[in-house]
């Protein structure tokens, strides 16, 4: 099974995210829980994936004081959670911390979650960095994040896949790069503004992609998985 695909759980009820992993769970191995599922459900939802055997991108960005996050990602650990997220804006120490604790619940488990830094949210672009008094690119922003978060020792960031090139030159070929904002080509943009197909981000370097709503909408979600995972096949050379 592809494991480079990994499935945005965007709902908001344990109901309805059974009934999504039960149509899927033959094609998908790899299921994202961001804030609106969590905060609906709690661990049952981390445990509801587990029991289907599938694994975890508990998708929080944690952003706060670095003592904070490192709590909140001791307890991510404990749930078993296999991948997170915090804010690269949070700065080194925070990123330091997390990463140490992430260390620390592996020593005790056998296993630390990846930690993964978001860089830019794929729904902002240039015109958010200006208004923020950011005078880069986006691109030259999300590449210096990247670095600062491989300096403090997180396993990779998320980045559009318009960064994945750059980002895997700087950090290198086994810094995890999990790419948001994939839509097939035609699809609807909906609030992403960098976006990318499968294959070209798989082609850029792109670790992971993460998709919701072009395959939560779609009428035959199957066939929509297979599509994409033909992709990433026919272009993981």
């Amino acid at each position: 099974m592809n494991n480079k695909l990994i499935l945005a759980l965007d709902t908001d009820s344990l109901k309805k995210a059974e009934e999504i992993i039960n149509e899927v769970k033959d094609l998908i191995k790899f299921y994202k829980i961001g804030s609106q599922l969590f905060t609906a459900c709690g661990p049952s939802i981390v445990k509801l994936v587990q029991k289907n055997g599938g694994k975890v991108f508990l998708d929080l960005k944690f952003n706060d004081i670095p003592n904070t996050v490192a709590s909140a990602i001791k307890e991510a650990a404990v749930l078993g959670a296999d991948m997170l997220t915090v804010h690269t804006t949070g700065g080194r120490e925070m990123m330091i911390r997390a990463v140490e604790a992430a260390k620390t619940a592996g020593e005790k488990s056998g296993r630390a979650p990846l930690i993964v830094g978001v860089t830019l949210l794929t729904s902002l672009d240039v015109n958010y960095l200006r208004e923020m008094g950011i005078n880069y690119s986006s691109e030259e922003f999300v590449l210096r994040l990247a670095g600062l978060a491989k300096e403090c020792g997180l396993d990779g960031v998320v980045s559009s896949s318009r960064e994945c090139l750059e980002i895997r030159k700087k950090c290198g070929p086994d810094f995890k790069i999990v790419t948001p904002g994939i839509r097939l080509a035609g699809d609807s943009l909906n609030d992403q503004k960098r976006t990318d197909t499968p294959s070209k981000a798989i082609k850029n370097g792109a670790s992971y992609l993460v998709v919701g709503r072009p395959i939560l909408e779609a009428k035959d979600k199957l066939a929509v998985i297979r599509k994409i995972l033909n992709e990433i096949e026919e272009s993981d050379v």
